[in-house]
This record gives structure tokens, sequence and C-alpha cells, in this order.
């Protein structure tokens, strides 16, 4: 876990180990329990998410790219670049924003059998 600073009241804010659950082929979610400070503060806002691409071996760069236009809006050469970051780094967020859209995003790139995950940012 992930210590953090003290909150106002002297709680700890730390992150707790996040839950995984498939949310659909090739595509898994996880999300983090609440901590106590924001449960007593009746923190409503939602979380970021993030939609994170994984490397793997069984599609080829101009594969990803075609994908990434189609998932993201990017352009060919922004998809070659994400796909180039990928394979150096073994994964990219590639969209952060409401869980409904990184979700959607991810289905489109898993609909070829590309590794995701979909997680709070």
């Amino acid at each position: 876990m992930i210590a953090g600073r003290s909150g106002a009241a002297g709680v700890s804010r730390r992150r707790a180990d996040p839950v995984s659950r498939e949310t659909g082929p090739g595509i898994e979610t996880l999300t983090r329990p609440s901590t106590e400070e924001e449960a007593a503060q009746g923190v409503a806002l939602s979380p970021p998410w993030m939609t994170i691409l994984w490397n793997c071996d069984c599609h080829t760069f101009e594969q990803v790219a075609n994908q990434l236009v189609k998932a993201i809006g990017c352009s060919y050469e922004e998809g070659m670049a994400i796909a180039d970051r990928v394979h150096n780094d073994g994964k990219a967020v590639v969209r952060v924003g409401p869980r409904t859209e990184c979700e959607r995003v991810a289905g489109i790139l898993a609909a070829i059998g590309l590794r995701v995950t979909v997680a709070e940012a």
C-alpha cells in the first residue's frame, strides 16, 4: 500500500489494494475501496479512470495504431508513437477520463485481442 499524508482530522490517507474484476473479454477493471476519510467526509466526486494498453508480441505496430485511431481518435502517426511507447515501456496510458469512456476505449482495443486494463487513476 502507498501511505499518504495525514488528513485534517489526523486520519491516515492510505490507498487500499485495488480490487480486480473481469469486465469483458480481455478487459480488466481495477477499483480501490474508499478510505475512511473519504467515507467520513461523504466525498461524492468520481475519481478519474484510465485505460492502460499492455505490450504483447502478437500484433503489429500498424494493427495497434489503427485500433488506437478507432478507440481514441488520434492520428495514425500518434497511434504509431503510442505503439512504440507500449513496445518499449511495456504499457501506456491511452485514455484518462470517466469510467464509461475508459471502458468504451478498452472494449475497442480488446476487440482485436489487445491486452487492456481500466483502473482508477
